[in-house]
């Protein structure tokens, strides 16, 4: 089994059931992503000069805010195995584990790179366009063009 082979195995499970979700039924997914956007804007999560303090090691805000994500996904988990949780659909939450591979390191690297130069990651993309950063655009478009070359060139990368 190849990389892509297992790949696909992996994320192909996410809807087991192969049920059509209707557009009316993605709406909540739409609404909490607009909350958080207006969360990330507000606690100037998004703001270049707030990134590039962390990079800078200048400020806490940045650390205390990822930090604060880290231990309160920790916890989540925690519940989640400790109390058995569904899904909505009442599906069994299955957190599968998950393999060290070096390519890990290298991705972690360019991904860390690119969020220096650009002030960006991928989650705050959308919010900051919403809140105006049209130039960020470029930043999403050059997401996009990542994720494709990579999946492109995958069975030659380090897995």
């Amino acid at each position: 089994m190849d990389i892509k082979d297992k790949y696909d195995a992996e994320f192909d499970s996410s809807n087991d059931n192969n049920q059509p979700i209707s557009f009316f039924a993605n709406i909540k997914y739409l609404l909490v992503g607009i909350f958080f956007g207006i969360v990330f804007v507000k606690a100037e999560i998004v703001s270049w000069f707030r990134i590039q303090e962390m990079f800078r090691l200048s400020a806490f805000h940045m650390y205390g805010v990822i930090g604060t994500a880290v231990i309160v996904g920790m916890i989540s988990i925690y519940l989640i195995k400790k109390f058995n949780v569904k899904t909505l659909s009442g599906e069994k939450v299955v957190l599968q584990p998950k393999s060290f591979h070096k390519g890990q390191i290298y991705g972690g690297l360019i991904f860390g790179l690119g969020w220096a130069i650009t002030g960006a990651c991928p989650g705050p993309l959308f919010a900051q366009i919403g809140g105006g950063f049209l130039a960020v655009i470029i930043t999403l478009l050059s997401a996009i063009a990542g994720t494709w070359v990579y999946g492109k060139f995958m069975e030659k990368l380090p897995h």
